[in-house]
């Protein structure tokens, strides 16, 4: 099962896939605790496509990036090396606090 997010499909993969790009260049994003678990199997994903590095893996990364070569050349060359020995489990959430307006959890979501 997954979390709709309160969004229909094109917009939440659209925010999925700019929240998952903002986690790989940046390596640490700010964002709610539910788009950050939803988020979370994404990035483990993409990471997951650069360690195994076939051609059919870089499209696939390619194609839920949005074609963004920047990104996915940076899942391939470096996080991809970063991580060939560990089998999983590349990012962590730490709970931060509530948002002022909503009182929605805030969390920071990074790679290990």
């Amino acid at each position: 099962m997954y979390r709709k997010l309160g969004r229909n499909n094109k917009i939440r993969r659209s925010i999925l896939a700019g929240l998952t790009k903002d986690v790989i260049m940046n390596e640490s994003v700010v964002t709610t605790e539910a788009r950050a678990k939803e988020v979370r199997k994404f990035v483990d994903k993409m990471i997951s496509y650069g360690k195994d590095g076939s051609l059919v893996s870089r499209r696939k990364a390619l194609a839920f990036l949005h074609n963004d070569n920047e990104v996915v050349q940076k899942v391939f060359n470096d996080l991809a090396k970063r991580y060939e020995n560990r089998d999983g489990g590349y990012t962590r959430i730490i709970k931060l606090k509530e948002r002022r307006g909503d009182d929605a959890l805030e969390v920071k979501l990074e790679l290990v």
